[in-house]
């Protein structure tokens, strides 16, 4: 995993920073992803994690790690609709993210916290519709 539980907020900081500080090949600010985009891809997260929360310790079913690989396409299937998701998607290593839960129930609960750090971030550092 590439985020810890000591440093997961301060590297959602820096990729919204990053994120927000991209530019094109003439040096214009590219937009960022909207806040309703991100929080849909967090909607996303959240809906899993409801139920990972009430799984025991360790490992996480058969059925919630399919759900996790959905989840998984389905955020390369928004990056791959809009570039602005898709630069959001490699800024915040969200895949590098995912592919670091391995069935892991505290992975995944750190991931869900890592996504909402991101929209917290997004909005604080003035993320809009």
């Amino acid at each position: 995993m590439i985020i810890t539980e000591k440093d997961y907020v301060d590297k959602a900081e820096a990729a919204i920073r990053s994120h927000k500080s991209r530019k094109d090949r003439r040096n214009k600010p590219i937009a960022m992803v909207t806040t309703s985009k991100i929080r849909n891809l967090l909607a996303m997260a959240s809906d899993i994690c409801a139920e990972v929360q009430g799984q025991k310790e360790g490992q996480l079913s058969d059925e919630l790690c399919g759900r996790i690989d959905y989840l998984k396409v389905r955020f390369l299937y928004e990056a791959g609709r809009e570039d602005t998701v898709k630069n959001f998607v490699e800024d915040a290593h969200i895949l590098e993210c995912m592919n670091g839960i391995k069935g892991d129930k505290k992975n995944f609960i750190l991931f869900s916290r890592y996504m909402e750090a991101l929209v917290a971030y997004h909005r604080y550092l003035g993320g809009k519709d």
